[in-house]
């Protein structure tokens, strides 16, 4: 917090003796400091270490929630010597309850990362990314009462990586991504129809093409936010509203205006970020421009106002996963420099930061 007084007048026309002018001045100084700090501690949120991940540890995964539990595949690991072909086709569940990790039936696919996944009521769905020699647009069913894979029909699109996808009243979307040039194009998938009319192409993401952007959802409506294109990073916000098929533009995730709001907005829009929602909010976290970040950001979606949050509590991290059960946020995997991650964190948006938990 900056203070600037004008005392050069008073200190030449002092009577006051040199010791206390330089007491006056240290008062200001400790005063200044001790604001800063209140400043720095005022950011709401809490994390918690947990049980880490029971998988190799990896980059470039997916995650979604069924049924209260989250499950995490693919992904990958050039540093992993027993992996000869560097990605993965294990699939895990997590139990919040148990704080315990179960593994399921292996992805049916073969072995990628960069891909995508979202989940039904009662389903999950992984499809697109790379195989280290192909990219790739087959698109997968898990059942997880069956604990097995269904082959479903490919992704409407072209073969990519690096998309992002979120689901709706039990329809998945998935769009953007990289394959030679990054897209805009944007299709609706349909669990429920037959497999040759599975995949509907809706109206394009307004704004600019884009790969490794960020989505969420909230209150049935699809949000895109960041990304980059043409080495620039993307500083919008998109809103998608199925049943109307429109996008429209929110207020811009950078300082853009002469208004105070997003005098702040200094870390929200990057690459390689994580997205969960718990309630009426949605959070970013992690990723960053260039680098490997910890900061995380609350979005109301009433007000289209963005607050941070306190920072992820692990290492600073880029291409992780995350998920949502109940009231708690989880971020895991990941990668930064030469490693790569298997810790898992929990976040209550809610509560007083802790150092002791």
């Amino acid at each position: 917090m900056k203070r600037t007084l004008k005392i050069n007048v008073f200190f030449k026309r002092s009577i006051f003796p040199t010791w206390t002018i330089l007491f006056f001045l240290i008062s200001i100084i400790l005063i200044s400091c001790k604001d800063d700090d209140d400043d720095a501690t005022e950011l709401v949120g809490n994390w918690v270490k947990l049980s880490s991940f029971e998988g190799m540890p990896r980059k470039d995964a997916v995650a979604f929630t069924i049924n209260g539990k989250g499950y995490i595949g693919t992904g990958y690991n050039s540093a992993d010597k027993n992996n000869v072909n560097d990605r993965y086709k294990d699939f895990w569940e997590y139990d919040k309850d148990k704080n315990a990790w179960t593994q399921k039936a292996d992805f049916a696919g073969v072995q990628r990362s960069g891909a995508v996944g979202f989940a039904t009521d009662t389903k999950g769905y992984i499809g697109t990314g790379y195989d280290g020699m192909n990219i790739l647009k087959d698109f997968w069913e898990y059942n997880p009462v069956s604990n097995e894979w269904t082959r479903k029909a490919d992704f409407g699109g072209t073969e990519r990586y690096g998309a992002v996808a979120f689901a709706i009243n039990n329809k998945g979307y998935v769009g953007t991504g990289y394959n030679i040039s990054n897209f805009k194009d944007f299709w609706e998938f349909n669990p429920d129809a037959d497999s040759a009319n599975q995949w509907t192409k809706k109206v394009s993401l307004s704004g600019n093409k884009r790969s490794y952007a960020v989505a969420f959802t909230l209150n049935g409506l699809g949000y895109i936010c960041g990304g980059i294109d043409n080495s620039t990073y993307d500083n919008d916000l998109w809103e998608y509203n199925p049943t109307s098929d429109l996008w429209a533009e929110k207020k811009k995730i950078v300082d853009k205006s002469d208004l105070d709001f997003d005098d702040d907005y200094t870390s929200i829009r990057g690459i390689y970020k994580v997205a969960f929602t718990i309630k009426d909010k949605a959070y970013i976290a992690t990723g960053g421009e260039g680098t490997a970040g910890n900061k995380v950001w609350e979005y109301d979606q009433a007000k289209d106002l963005w607050t941070e949050k306190t920072s992820f509590e692990g290492s600073g991290r880029i291409q992780a996963v995350a998920f949502s059960i109940a009231d708690r946020g989880f971020i895991t995997t990941g990668y930064n420099g030469s490693s790569f991650f298997d810790d898992i964190w929990a976040f209550d948006p809610n509560a007083e930061y802790n150092d002791q938990d």
